[in-house]
Formats: structure tokens, sequence, C-alpha cells
């Protein structure tokens, strides 16, 4: 057993929360989903997190027996926190709203949505405690999303890119050298999906790979990572399959690029590129270091 406010420090340490502000997404992200439908968040979150996008942003008991570990608070995730915590149990999740992003060979997503009230009331009746790190966890070096994906494939770090916040979001790395079927073969086992999203060009040598967990669907991106010499470029999403004039735009814009890129561009969903680093990372650190049980709570269907 530990106290969240011991929990809370370690976490606000590990990423160098304090050295954020805000989160540049969140912070427009939350209001876009709450405000329209009247949900009073900046009273029912806590203030730090409604000052920050960050932290912890539902307080519960002090004493924490379980920390709950996700990427994205489905509602199949949030109910089976309900049903399998007990009352002070901690969720250390990525995110702090469901994304849509849509699965490639099925329905588009709806992007972002909010949790439901229904859920947030119960979550907070059994006095449970929710803490999300965003852009924090994306920049952080070598634990974090990016650096899970590079500790995965035995990737040895040459520059970073993609700019974001405080830092970068993104890795150019040196890999042992490979193919696109090989590497799209090790993937789907990796991050245990049942199929890859892909574009580009197939090689026949792969050495090095550009590593952007999340949403990678954005042309300059690629374009940076090209002219670092990336051979494949690895992400989440190397495509937008929002349904919407803003989805459909930026799909059109990767399709041209794709169609001109050497590289091969693989994405292994936005959910599962980031839940890799809570499964050998997070969970490992925690039972390292804390008196606390720690439960994985992976999502059925990585494709959303």
């Amino acid at each position: 057993m530990e106290s969240l406010t011991h929990l809370e420090q370690a976490f606000t340490r590990l990423f160098r929360m304090d050295e954020w502000e805000s989160d540049p997404g969140f912070s427009r992200f939350i209001p876009m989903v709450y405000d329209p439908i009247g949900f009073d968040w900046r009273r029912f979150f806590e203030a730090e997190f409604v000052r920050r996008f960050n932290g912890l942003m539902l307080r519960g008991r002090e004493q924490v027996h379980t920390v709950f570990l996700a990427v994205f608070p489905t509602e199949e995730v949030l109910k089976r926190f309900l049903d399998e915590s007990a009352s002070g149990d901690l969720l250390f999740m990525h995110h702090p709203l469901l994304m849509e992003c849509g699965d490639p060979r099925g329905r588009w997503g709806r992007g972002f949505v909010p949790i439901g009230q229904d859920l947030l009331l119960a979550l907070k009746e059994k006095e449970l405690s929710v803490f999300t790190c965003h852009l924090p966890m994306d920049t952080s070096w070598p634990l974090g999303t990016g650096g899970a994906i590079m500790e995965a494939l035995q990737a040895e770090p040459i520059k970073p890119f993609c700019p974001a916040g405080n830092g970068h979001a993104g890795m150019i790395c040196r890999v042992t050298a490979t193919d696109t079927r090989s590497l799209i073969d090790r993937l789907t086992t990796l991050f245990d999906i049942p199929y890859v999203d892909f574009e580009g060009k197939e090689r026949a040598r792969i050495e090095r790979i550009a590593i952007l967990p999340g949403c990678g669907d954005v042309a300059a991106m690629m374009r940076e990572a090209e002219a670092s010499g990336a051979d494949a470029y690895v992400t989440g999403e190397i495509h937008c399959h929002i349904d919407n004039e803003y989805g459909r735009t930026k799909y059109a814009t990767v399709m041209a690029y794709a169609a001109e890129t050497s590289m091969s561009l693989i994405g292994v969903s936005h959910a599962a590129s980031e839940y890799l680093v809570m499964k050998t990372q997070v969970k490992p650190w925690l039972e390292e270091r804390f008196s606390v049980n720690v439960t994985l709570l992976p999502q059925s269907r990585w494709w959303w």
C-alpha cells in the first residue's frame, strides 16, 4: 500500500511534469468536448488538472492498494477499473479523453469524445483516483511512449524529430537490417494487433526507422523523417480516419505524400503504440519502487 501523494509526486518527477505549464492539446480538447454538453468539468476535476490538463484528474482516498494502467478511458477500461478496484485505487492513463481514431479496415471514428457522466460520477462515488500524463510522457526518453518502442526493437537513437512542447515526440533510430515484410510481422506481434495500416514503398532493406507513437498522420513529419534518412516510419496512425472534413483532408494529404515517398509508412494503431510503455516500462518501474499491486488494462480492440 502506498500514499496517493507519494505516487503523484513520483509520476510528476519521472516525467518532469512541472516543466509543463499546460498540455497544448488537451487544453483545447477537454473544453471542446465537455462545454457543448454542459458538463461543469472545471469544478468536477482537480484544480491543478484544470490548470495544466495533466496530472491528478480525480482525487480519491489517500491509500492506494493497486495502480491500474491504461491508454484511453474507453468504456471497457473504465468499467473494468470500477469492477476490479478497491476504494482508493489509482488509474494511470496517457489520455484523459477517449479518441476514436477509426479503423483502416472498418468504420471511421468521431475523434475526441467525453467520458460518460455516469462513469465519472461512479469513479467519484467509489473514491477512486485518476492520473493522466500526455505530452510529458511522449517527450520522455528513454522511459516514455517512444522509448518503449525503441527498447522493444533494440533500436539505437540517432536524432530526435517532431518538436512537441518542451521536447521531441519522435526519434530517428538505427536498427538491425530488415525488410518491410519482416518489420510488419515483428510489429504485428509486438503490439498484439491483427493488421497494420500501410502506405508507401515496400523495401528490401531497412536500417533506419523513424519512431513516433500516437498520431503521426502529418505529411510534414513524414518528410522530416525521410530527410533524416529514415527507411521506414513507424507510428500509431499514418492516416487520420476521423469522419469529418478535417479527417478527410488529412487523409488526402498523406495519400499524396505516400505516392512519392521512398519510405515504408506503418501504422500500428494510436492506442497500441502508446500502451506498450505501460506494459513494458511503467509496470516494472512501479513494481520495483512501490508497495502496490499493478494491473494492466489493455483494450480488446486496438483499432478504434
